[in-house]
């Protein structure tokens, strides 16, 4: 798993990280399964089978709401939201190119969610496709609310 080189896993909660774990074991289990080579819908249809399998809650297509000087931009979906905290985003290319990453950059910050993962099933061995990236404003704000309350994980916003 690539990790941008500004990140440090230990700024991440082990909440967090232990979801990210379980994900990528899911990940892992339909990569197994099915092998590389098919189409981007198949694996998140499996993926997120083996994840319900595992008793986490995955919404899929999670619309997003960008605020752009005053104007409301629709139709910018996330693939997966897994328990209100963490982004997946499939891909089933030859390889990832920086553009994949900074869109899930880009992901984080419009769901105001702290952590997300970049899934490339077109590799022969999954933990080459896999990619971390942390969106540090969120995770402050989610720990700084958590730690004063103990409400459920924030919803992602619709807006930014």
């Amino acid at each position: 798993m690539k990790e941008h080189p500004a990140q440090t896993v230990t700024e991440i909660p082990d909440s967090l990280n232990r979801l990210s774990e379980r994900v990528i074991g899911c990940a892992i289990e339909v990569h197994r399964v099915l092998g590389p080579g098919l189409l981007e819908r198949l694996y998140e249809d499996a993926l997120v089978h083996e994840l319900q399998l595992q008793d986490l809650q995955a919404e899929r297509q999670v619309p997003v709401q960008l605020d752009y000087k005053g104007v409301k931009l629709t139709g910018q979906r996330l693939d997966l939201v897994v328990e209100h905290r963490l982004v997946i985003e499939l891909k089933a290319v030859e390889s990832v190119s920086d553009l994949h990453l900074a869109q899930l950059l880009s992901y984080l910050r419009a769901g105001n969610l702290p952590l997300g993962l970049l899934i490339n099933f077109n590799v022969p061995l999954l933990k080459k496709g896999i990619h971390r990236r942390v969106n540090s404003p969120a995770l402050r704000v989610r720990e700084n609310v958590r730690s004063a309350s103990s409400a459920p994980p924030l919803r992602p916003l619709r807006s930014i």
